[in-house]
């Protein structure tokens, strides 16, 4: 049957409108599946009172072989991961000679570099200092950190070192104490300093939820012992039987670095091994909750 010049014009008009509203449906079905919490970052699904925490020897903002400055891409690697809580060592805080030769070297502190529009605060504490700049431990927060003291833990004159003492407040449960430490190279060294750390820990936080995190240099392990006794736990050893290897990056064997917890459940313990051109050590991930 031969179409009248209105009906041919209804049937264009209800084509147009059908054709819309397939076009909005499946914008409709794009946005959603964006937003679809399962195509998301594994790290971005939590239980309700969990939390993400990283720790790193950032190497002094520079690469394994200290080629170029990694600071920019930390800071994209280290926000892609959602942590609430990152415990830093070894970080550059100022280097007026990278500043001046590097024009990739921020030009503000680095903390705040790090922090600026994610982290509502951090907590630095200075180890070395020299003509040039200082450098030392940090803690960065999407909580609000009551800010302790950043107590010298020194072993030799000649290796500074400190542990650098936070709490943050969650909706649910006690204060979590946070520690960020970085311990001597010798062995020896290292064992006064765990004894001092654990005395340090009974008097700052008693029984309360805490977080010991940062460059062990412990590749025998001996540390786990009187941490143990203590009431902490290695996040990534209590899950997979072994601490994680960290060092070196490119090809790591050893392993340096740790997230210990007491009076907190660990849900999932990773090395990231896709950092390994942003420092000598790789960057430790766990997700804890109480």
């Amino acid at each position: 049957m031969k179409l009248t010049p209105l009906r041919s014009c209804a049937k264009r008009h209800q084509f147009a409108i059908n054709a819309c509203n397939a076009k909005s449906l499946f914008k409709l079905k794009f946005i959603m599946r964006a937003f679809d919490v399962s195509n998301n970052h594994p790290s971005a699904i939590l239980p309700a009172s969990g939390f993400r925490v990283i720790t790193i020897n950032m190497h002094k903002g520079m690469s394994p072989l200290k080629i170029d400055s990694t600071v920019y891409r930390l800071r994209q690697r280290l926000r892609s991961h959602h942590p609430d809580l990152i415990f830093i060592q070894e970080l550059q805080q100022e280097n007026l000679r990278r500043q001046k030769r590097l024009s990739t070297w921020p030009k503000h502190e680095i903390t705040h570099f790090l922090a600026d529009g994610f982290y509502a605060d951090w907590h630095y504490g200075k180890n070395a200092e020299y003509r040039h700049g200082h450098h030392g431990n940090a803690i960065l927060s999407k909580f609000p950190l009551h800010k302790g003291y950043n107590y010298d833990i020194s072993a030799y004159r000649f290796e500074r070192r400190g542990l650098l003492h936070s709490t943050i407040q969650l909706a649910e449960g006690l204060p979590i104490h946070c520690f960020c430490v970085h311990l001597a190279l010798l062995q020896r060294g290292r064992e006064r300093q765990v004894d001092a750390i654990l005395q340090h820990i009974e008097t700052l936080s008693k029984h309360e939820p805490s977080i010991i995190a940062g460059d062990f240099n412990d590749w025998r392990n001996s540390a786990s012992e009187p941490m143990s006794e203590a009431g902490f736990v290695d996040a990534f050893e209590s899950l997979y039987g072994a601490p994680a290897k960290t060092f070196p990056s490119a090809k790591p064997m050893l392993a340096m670095d740790r997230i210990y917890v007491r009076g907190l459940k660990i849900h999932k313990a990773q090395v990231l091994t896709e950092w390994s051109k942003l420092s000598d050590h790789l960057a430790v991930y766990a997700e804890l909750g109480h």
